[in-house]
């Protein structure tokens, strides 16, 4: 009788056959999405690089509208007198057509004039029209916003300001400042005598110098190239036409004293005729010691409230000397010139001038003369804006208690003055004034900053200080 042997069991054909579909099931899986991988990288490969060539597209269209405008100025329609898009094929060196650049052109107008050119330029190729890349810049000619100060003549900047953005002087610069931004002088060399913190006087000083440590002398530059004072120059009559016939505001001559201007949030202004000021002595590099300054106002009435300011032509044409203060929410501009007589007039900072909220504010404050920062301001005085005095100097002359009556004395000497903006002045600037080294009559601290709203988009009747238009603010939307 045998015995039963127990035997191993093999496998069978049935689960070896399940195994290798399992596994050529994952290898086929493996395969297939690494095939799906590498298709979808070169899809994209393929889309970033029409979405180059779309860009280098758009880019030629922006290039393209610039040529045209330098032959046609200000036709913002392609000559068609039509709104856009204006749609261009565009081709390669062989002549080949690759793709298409569409053109939307606008213009930024005050007054009836064109201040800027927005362009926005739409690219993209034939072979993936999905694949688009568009760019857009504003086209304008630069302007003295691109300065922290423009000074047709020598000028001394104190030890106890500090200065953000560029500075020009046609003539020679005395920088004792701190500035973080180039210092230039159209000399190469002048004379620094006492008046500059020269003493004994410095024949033959390099254009810009200083013997602070204050100063960076590596941003210094002489000579550079001279701005025109004459071309920058506004004409005044014009501003007045615009302020009477296209929607501005205008005040003609008082007879007396002049006007104070206060900028209310809401973008309208409360006008006061000036009745009488106070006399007083004071002391300017121009003048010397004199009587008749009058910037303190003793007497007012109101004659205007809540002018409301017109958004597309706001210019304000004040026939007289003007004192302002206030907040400014708009892009504005105001001026005061006596155009019926031979007197120049000159405008006066009576307070703080501040800017509201966003970007698109700014102040232009034109003077037939000087611009001068008043008696009666704030201890810590804000002046936002840009200041042009097209004939005479910003500044704030110099004075004594002995010089005023007992209640303006405190107002010899201020805390502080901030200033964001630009000063054009043609004469000598100043805002404080110094004895043995220490400041006796002025602002003890005076921080100025250049403001980068206003070199984008300046306001009005700003002043330009080239005749080539540029792009500015350059940026790709997709």
């Amino acid at each position: 009788m045998f015995a039963h042997q127990p035997s191993h069991s093999q496998p069978s054909a049935g689960f070896l056959l399940i195994l290798v579909l399992v596994m050529g099931s994952v290898f086929l899986l493996m395969v297939s999405s690494f095939i799906g991988y590498v298709a979808t990288q070169n899809q994209v490969i393929n889309f970033r690089h029409e979405q180059q060539r779309a860009t280098e597209i758009a880019e030629a269209g922006l290039n393209y509208y610039r040529w045209y405008l330098a032959h046609n100025p200000g036709d913002i329609t392609y000559g068609t007198g039509l709104p856009g898009p204006y749609v261009f094929e565009y081709k390669d060196p062989e002549g080949g057509a690759i793709g298409e650049f569409s053109l939307d052109v606008f213009s930024n107008t005050y007054c009836g004039d064109v201040a800027s050119i927005d362009i926005t330029s739409t690219g993209h190729t034939y072979v993936n029209p999905d694949a688009i890349a568009r760019i857009s810049a504003r086209y304008k000619r630069p302007t003295v916003a691109d300065y922290s100060f423009v000074i047709n003549s020598s000028v001394w900047f104190g030890s106890s300001r500090v200065i953000t953005g560029p500075v020009h002087g046609n003539q020679g610069v005395k920088m004792d400042s701190s500035h973080n931004s180039v210092a230039g002088s159209g000399q190469a060399t002048f004379d620094c005598t006492s008046s500059f913190g020269c003493s004994p006087t410095i024949n033959n000083a390099d254009g810009v110098y200083s013997n602070s440590g204050s100063a960076t002398p590596s941003l210094f530059q002489f000579p550079v190239s001279p701005i025109d004072f004459a071309g920058i120059t506004l004409d005044l009559a014009e501003i007045k036409n615009k302020a009477q016939n296209n929607g501005g505001i205008y005040y003609g001559p008082t007879g007396g004293y002049g006007y104070r201007v206060i900028f209310n949030s809401n973008n309208t202004i409360d006008v006061f005729q000036v009745i009488n000021t106070a006399s007083y002595k004071s002391y300017s590099s121009t003048e010397g010691y004199h009587y008749g300054e009058r910037n303190i106002i003793t007497s007012q009435i109101q004659i205007a409230n809540d002018v409301a300011i017109n958004s597309s032509c706001p210019v304000l044409f004040f026939e007289d000397k003007t004192w302002i203060e206030g907040e400014i929410n708009l892009k504005v501009s105001i001026a005061a010139a006596d155009l019926s007589s031979a007197n120049q007039t000159n405008l006066v900072i009576n307070g703080n001038l501040t800017y509201g909220s966003g970007s698109d504010v700014g102040l232009v404050a034109i003077a037939e003369d000087d611009v001068d920062i008043g008696v009666t301001v704030p201890n810590d005085l804000t002046a936002n804006g840009i200041y042009i005095a097209q004939n005479g100097r910003f500044g704030r002359n110099y004075y004594r208690e002995n010089f005023f009556e007992s209640e303006y004395q405190e107002y010899v000497l201020r805390d502080s003055l901030t200033r964001l903006g630009t000063v054009v002045s043609n004469g000598r600037t100043g805002t404080a004034w110094n004895s043995s080294g220490v400041t006796v009559s002025g602002f003890l601290i005076r921080n100025t900053s250049f403001d980068v709203n206003q070199v984008k988009n300046p306001p009005p009747l700003t002043p330009q200080t080239s005749d080539v238009y540029e792009f500015e603010d350059w940026r790709q939307d997709g």
